[in-house]
């Protein structure tokens, strides 16, 4: 069995526990209990927390932790001397240690982070990076992996962190199941962006939510006005209109920005060859692909594609 233990300290995000029912639903899958899990604070016993209700912990101690994951709360606060010396130490003898938003100030405090990639949340990044320069932080990641060391954006990154963790220990297809269970649209992976394009977006009508969903699931379609209109059931004029005023896009810009977004995780995910993400894409050629890439990213395909596989093999 593998222990997992959450250290949180005083005032913690609740949400840091969100990751937790990630584990729970794995032992549930895999019919056993892989995983047991357990919640550390600095003096144990009731642990305040961000909506006042006090929880149980135990109090720090190490123990045959397979991985201790740290949470705090979403400011920026001089971490606490007892669980930055316990993060120190516990690096020597838990096979990982994982930050969940915030917590990546604990490992940074403890020199956890020093030479090594991390991420946090991208409202905080910045200044986690002035605080701890020798800290590689990438601010657009949902998490890294940098040899023990995990360290993930947002709260809600925190779950992807751990269906990460609960494939390298159980295998995809496992991590898959969990991620169904746990009803999430799909399982993302490390590498992609904080940022998405659907949310950017944020229409306020159902109507044009539903021509957003649409597109979304139908990339490989031409996708025209006409098209997306009769998915709203506007006419194509009154949906232009709608959709510009509702997200400051015209669709033709829009289509294309959800079309970069799913082509770059094919990129960096899948080993698909260049002429398939194009087309399952709706880019219909490479070439057009290639221009938009450059246009959005700075950069081709390959060359992303090159640079998640190096980060992977750094992992």
């Amino acid at each position: 069995m593998l222990r997992i233990g959450f250290v949180l300290t005083s005032g913690f995000q609740m949400m840091s526990l969100a990751a937790a029912s990630a584990f729970e639903f794995a032992n549930l899958v895999a019919g056993e209990k892989v995983y047991s899990i357990e919640v550390l604070s600095e003096t144990g016993g009731l642990l305040d927390n961000s909506l006042g209700i006090p929880i149980e912990t135990r109090k720090l101690r190490l123990s045959g932790h397979d991985t201790l994951i740290f949470g705090t709360g979403i400011v920026i606060d001089e971490p606490a001397p007892v669980i930055v010396a316990f993060a120190r130490k516990a690096i020597k003898s838990t096979r990982r240690i994982a930050s969940i938003c915030m917590g990546a100030a604990i490992l940074a405090e403890a020199g956890l982070l020093d030479g090594r990639r991390a991420t946090t949340h991208w409202l905080v990044a910045q200044k986690l990076q002035a605080r701890y320069p020798k800290v590689r932080m990438e601010e657009d990641r949902i998490f890294i992996v940098d040899g023990p060391v995990w360290t993930s954006a947002g709260m809600s990154a925190g779950i992807d962190m751990a269906l990460g963790m609960i494939e390298k220990d159980l295998g995809a297809d496992l991590a898959r199941a969990v991620a169904q269970r746990l009803v999430l649209y799909h399982r993302r992976a490390g590498g992609q962006s904080q940022h998405s394009e659907l949310l950017a977006l944020d229409p306020k009508s159902d109507r044009i939510q539903k021509a957003l969903a649409y597109a979304r699931t139908n990339l490989r379609s031409t996708l025209s006005v006409e098209e997306l209109a009769e998915a709203a059931h506007l006419s194509p004029r009154q949906f232009s209109r709608a959709f510009r005023a509702e997200t400051g896009q015209t669709p033709a810009k829009a289509v294309e920005n959800l079309r970069l977004e799913t082509a770059r995780v094919m990129m960096e995910q899948s080993r698909h060859p260049i002429d398939v993400v194009a087309a399952e894409t709706g880019f219909a050629d490479r070439e057009r692909m290639r221009r938009a890439f450059i246009r959005a990213f700075g950069q081709p395909p390959m060359a992303i594609r090159r640079s998640a596989r190096e980060s992977s093999f750094a992992n």
